[in-house]
């Protein structure tokens, strides 16, 4: 059940030049909130930029009513959002999104995530870890050791935790796929969870599908309203007919959706 809250900043941390993580007082969405769930922002109270920034949810803590979320400074928007200072309130609607992530018993889950789509899966690996008896791997690719964020944080929450690097400067030399795919041909995955660019997600899609296995994508489409209204978060069914394409949005079917039924 999503709700509109006025949530006071309580922590502010610098990750990187252009990250940083909020800590917000936020029990209304937290007591509903899941893994996969977003929130949209209004970042400032003037009217430009008018429209709210749709964010990941990082990291929930239910009993403390708190919630946590990283924003990457990317343009306007996120740059307002990134100098909001501890102890100002944000204007916040959430939770949002119905498609979220399924916690239940796997054998070894896979969890792999490219860039600040990292963010939103430490509450599913956190949750996986403490609500089942599923073994956690975890694969996180970035662009090189500049980009490199929370792996200690998700150390923590994982049984095996590979980071890759494109250019070799730190940890593995090459894709976080790659690393997935030898733990597949080894027959030690049974569900795969993704959450990065689209590159990623395609070529994570087509393994799930080759060696079918169940397999939840999440997606990042840009999204203006959250709420399903503008309808700008469009993705494509999977076999849908060519002459009449069927579509459903991001932001109310999803972010979370079964490899299987998008085309991306």
């Amino acid at each position: 059940m999503k709700c509109n809250i006025k949530s006071k900043i309580i922590k502010k941390e610098q990750l990187k030049e252009d990250i940083y993580k909020f800590t917000i007082e936020a029990k209304e969405i937290v007591d509903n909130a899941k893994p996969g769930n977003f929130i949209e922002i209004r970042v400032i109270d003037n009217i430009e930029p008018l429209l709210r920034r749709p964010i990941s949810i990082y990291n929930i803590e239910k009993e403390k009513g708190l919630l946590e979320f990283i924003v990457q400074v990317k343009g306007k928007g996120t740059k307002i959002l990134a100098d909001r200072k501890v102890g100002e309130e944000l204007d916040i609607i959430g939770p949002l999104g119905y498609g979220t992530f399924e916690i239940k018993d796997y054998k070894t889950a896979a969890i792999i995530g490219g860039g600040i789509g990292t963010f939103p899966l430490y509450e599913l690996a956190k949750e996986l870890k403490q609500n089942t008896s599923s073994k956690v791997n975890i694969y996180l690719g970035f662009r090189n050791k500049d980009y490199v964020v929370l792996e200690e944080e998700f150390k923590n929450v994982s049984d095996n935790l590979v980071v890759t690097t494109d250019d070799g400067t730190y940890g593995i030399k090459g894709f976080a796929i790659n690393e997935l795919k030898k733990d597949i041909e080894n027959g030690i995955i049974d569900k795969i969870f993704a959450c990065g660019p689209l590159p990623m997600l395609k070529a994570v899609q087509n393994l799930a599908i080759e060696k079918n296995i169940p397999c939840e994508i999440s997606l990042e489409e840009k999204m203006a309203c959250g709420l399903g209204v503008c309808l700008g978060c469009a993705v494509k069914t999977a076999n849908s007919p060519k002459e009449a394409p069927e579509y459903i949005h991001v932001c109310k079917a999803g972010p979370v959706f079964d490899a299987k039924d998008v085309e991306i």
